[in-house]
């Protein structure tokens, strides 16, 4: 019988006789209709499948799809996507498209109207080709899916997910354009960062930027010819943050108008965008226990229900691909095929710029550039609004791209140039040519047109191959930097984008293994100068433990891989208690917290009262008093806590920033902020230290958006957790957590462990669940797996499938 949820311990031994049972079914070549009264089975015509065709479910909620071509695998997995998270997909295209208000009413307009500047605009022929021959069938064939279950949905066959209910809308029709076209959606960079470094700059001069964000590789900015940081409004990217905004509901009859960006709530904008990263690695033959490469991987994103990622398993003749992507996407991005597997983090490329133009004083949709007035491209849309009025928009563009602001009062405009607008850049889509690779070139030769996100992007084969690509669409700047805002008069312009081979990478490289975190992985010979990629990377701290463990282990198992992706331990403590170690105080509360630190290992468990006293101390004390010490008083506000790995390095090596004597300032900034959270966390967990644990405080919780407009008894069952939770961002087992009360906001969406040639020894995790349907058992059944740092055996062969279904759904054709 199955474990209750909140029995954690329970649930992992079940968690793990299943994953044994499994996997001696498997080896014991267990036959389909040997497990067949356990399996539940349905049958059903489907309007616009072209032959029969099957859906079996596994135990874990994954879907694998058995169609008799590669056109009605596509169609298939479009119509599971709307089986499973139809809600989640039909708000992801209505906000990524604009269409909110017309499900929601008037209090989305302006949401709506910054999300269309941002949609692509160019040239569809070129967009789909840009994905490789098979694309846009493959999207074609996938939003037919979508529409044929929307179909059976209004006609009754299914019911209508509770989530239409709640907001009284109905789900849409999609076209194939709709999966390419919505780009804000994607991780992308750096606006927000640009904006911030002109605020700070204008406060107290280029230098106060230092403690905000480092650069690497090392770099001196300089403000660009034309430029005036303070005239960058600290409003400026008010429509760019609401057209890449969640859907946010509330109980009230329309929602008030976004509020004006601030400093703060762009400070706030650019902690969400660094704490987004993910973990990945890949282990050659000579240097894993199975003689087989090992790949994994742990993309990290904002953590919510439903997923962001969803597992399919896609298999027809020529086609046999399983792994996690995006819901609303055909095709798989992280995962494997029959020969190889593949996984990605991100790779800091700069694909972002903001424009600032000066205005003709008598018309003010005109902007100087190259000694004249040109005219801004005016664009006329309706906006559908239900319950009221249609209004009609206007959307502005200069050459370079949306305008986001324009201050007619001091004749000037702002318009933000991003690699979104050319085509070839949809978040992930790539990936829907790549998955069809059989070896290293083949993977390769993907990579010569990858847009967006820009990735570090791994590879494993059954040959032995391993390698990394970073890849990207990645702007030429030959006279700036990209690190602040630019004159948009003709004198900063894009010179096309490097060439695939200008970016690093590695095949079999001598060490037999590679890893990524997000980290500035350049090469130390990397003509920076000449290609500016990025200079605004990851905290080294998780690639920091990720080196320290592969590099001493020459006999990887897939248990180790594992464990790496749980490890607790932050790199960046180590560094703070060595500078701890010293040190020596009278002052009781200063001395509690030396004695608790110093002796610590850094592992941040949920047990763990060190870590809960360091989490504090680290992220809520230690940055604001060194930015205090250390900023201009007028530039504080604007860098608040500043960026812990540029605090940490300053006080490593303190310099005059810190006053005549340094090395006692930053001595003083240490055990004076050390006090102050030993008195918050007594505050928070009581005055006995033994009974402080890191694991009171930092918990998960997910509770989707809707849940706002539900009954307390609905909104409940739509809530996930809470469980305690190990880890932060400054480790392998990333769970960056939210200042204001501690839940964990970000950290793995998936986890997998690939078992390169073995492929039924492959393991993963998704959380919540699978399904985005709050009754259904698989909404939340991962979610301890997941918080406990277990995994399900990821079935891929035949047998294995068959030996974990639990649902088998037939499918033919409808009569005509």
């Amino acid at each position: 019988m199955m474990a209750k949820l909140g029995d954690r311990a329970a649930w992992k031994s079940w968690t793990r006789r299943a994953a044994l049972s499994l996997f001696a079914m498997t080896s014991a070549g267990v036959s389909h209709a040997e497990v067949s009264s356990a399996v539940r089975r349905q049958s059903a015509e489907v309007a616009g499948l072209q032959a029969p065709a099957q859906i079996l479910v596994d135990q874990w909620g994954v879907a694998h799809i058995r169609a008799a071509s590669e056109r009605d695998a596509f169609f298939l997995q479009g119509y599971n996507a709307a089986r499973d998270r139809l809600w989640q997909i039909d708000l992801w295209r209505k906000r990524g498209l604009g269409l909110l208000s017309a499900s929601f009413g008037a209090g989305y307009a302006d949401q709506d109207r910054a999300a269309r500047l941002f949609l692509y605009r160019g040239d569809m022929a070129a967009e789909w080709a840009a994905y490789g021959p098979k694309a846009q069938s493959r999207a074609e064939a996938f939003v037919a899916g979508i529409n044929a279950y929307v179909a059976e949905v209004r006609a009754g066959k299914h019911p209508l997910p509770v989530e239409f209910a709640v907001t009284h809308s109905q789900p849409e029709d999609w076209r194939a354009e709709d999966v390419v076209r919505v780009r804000s959606h994607a991780l992308s960079r750096n606006v927000d960062a640009e904006v911030a470094r002109a605020r700070v700059t204008c406060a107290g001069g280029l230098a106060a930027d230092r403690l905000r964000r480092k650069l690497e590789p090392a770099w001196t900015t300089k403000i660009p010819a034309g430029l005036d940081p303070c005239a960058i409004p600290a409003d400026v990217l008010k429509d760019y943050e609401l057209g890449t905004r969640d859907v946010a509901f509330s109980s009230r009859a329309a929602l008030a108008e976004a509020p004006v960006e601030t400093d703060r709530a762009l400070a706030a904008m650019t902690d969400r965008a660094t704490a987004e990263g993910s973990n990945n690695w890949v282990i050659a033959p000579s240097r894993s226990a199975t003689g087989r490469p090992i790949l994994a991987n742990d993309p990290h994103r904002t953590l919510g229900v439903p997923s962001l990622r969803y597992i399919v398993h896609l298999k027809a003749p020529g086609l046999d691909v399983i792994g996690a992507g995006e819901p609303s996407a055909p095709g798989v991005s992280v995962g494997h095929n029959d020969v190889i597997a593949f996984g990605f983090t991100i790779f800091a490329i700069d694909q972002e710029d903001l424009y600032v133009y000066d205005l003709n004083p008598a018309n003010p949709r005109q902007y100087r550039y190259q000694g004249r007035w040109e005219d801004m491209k005016v664009v006329h849309e309706t906006l559908p609004v239900k319950g009221g009025q249609a209004r009609d928009i206007e959307l502005l563009f200069t050459r370079h791209g949306p305008v986001v602001r324009v201050d007619e009062a001091g004749h000037h405009a702002f318009a933000i140039r991003s690699v979104w607008g050319e085509p070839g850049t949809s978040a992930y889509f790539g990936s829907i040519e790549y998955m069809d690779a059989r070896d290293w070139a083949g993977f390769s030769r993907t990579m010569d047109h990858w847009g967006a996100p820009s990735e570090n992007l791994v590879f494993a084969s059954t040959a032995g191959d391993i390698g990394w690509i970073a890849a990207g669409r990645s702007p030429q700047r030959p006279n700036w930097d990209g690190l602040l805002p630019v004159p948009g008069d003709g004198r900063y312009e894009w010179k096309g984008a490097l060439a695939a081979d200008q970016l690093p990478s590695e095949h079999n490289p001598a060490r037999g293994w590679f890893a990524s975190a997000n980290e500035m992985n350049l090469p130390a010979d990397y003509p920076i100068a000449q290609r500016k990629v990025g200079f605004e990377w990851s905290d080294p701290t998780r690639i920091t433990r990720i080196k320290q463990v592969l590099g001493a282990n020459d006999h990887v198992t897939l248990a180790d891989a594992m464990a790496l992706q749980m490890d607790p331990t932050s790199a960046e403590a180590g560094r703070l208690v060595k500078l701890l170690a010293p040190l020596s105080s009278a002052d009781l509360d200063a001395a509690t917290g030396l004695a608790l630190l110093k002796g610590w290992d850094g592992r941040e468990t949920v047990n763990s009262a060190a870590a809960a006293l360091y989490e504090i101390w680290a992220v809520r004390k230690l940055g604001p008093a060194t930015v205090a010490a250390a900023a201009p008083p007028a530039a504080r506000p604007l860098i608040g806590a500043g960026s812990l790995d540029a605090v940490v390095s300053l006080l490593e090596a303190p310099d005059a920033t810190l006053g005549a004597d340094p090395k006692s300032v930053r001595d003083a900034i240490l055990l004076a902020s050390l006090a102050d959270a030993v008195r918050d966390t007594r505050a928070l967990l009581g005055p006995d230290t033994a009974r402080w644990s890191w694991g009171a405080l930092h918990k998960a919780t997910f509770r989707p958006a809707a849940a706002a407009l539900a009954d307390p008894a609905l909104a409940a069952q739509m809530t996930v957790g809470p469980l305690q939770v190990r880890g932060s961002a400054s480790t392998p087992a990333a769970a960056t957590w939210r200042p204001s009360d501690f839940a964990a906001i970000s950290g793995a969406s998936y986890r997998m462990v690939v078992d390169v040639g073995n492929w039924d020894a492959s393991v993963a995790v998704n959380t919540p669940g699978q399904s985005g349907d709050p009754f259904s058992p698989h909404y939340r059944d991962l979610f301890p797996l997941w918080a406990g740092g277990d995994y399900f055996p990821l079935a891929y062969s035949d047998a294995a499938v068959d030996a974990a279904a639990r649902d088998e759904i037939d499918l033919s054709p409808a009569a005509k």
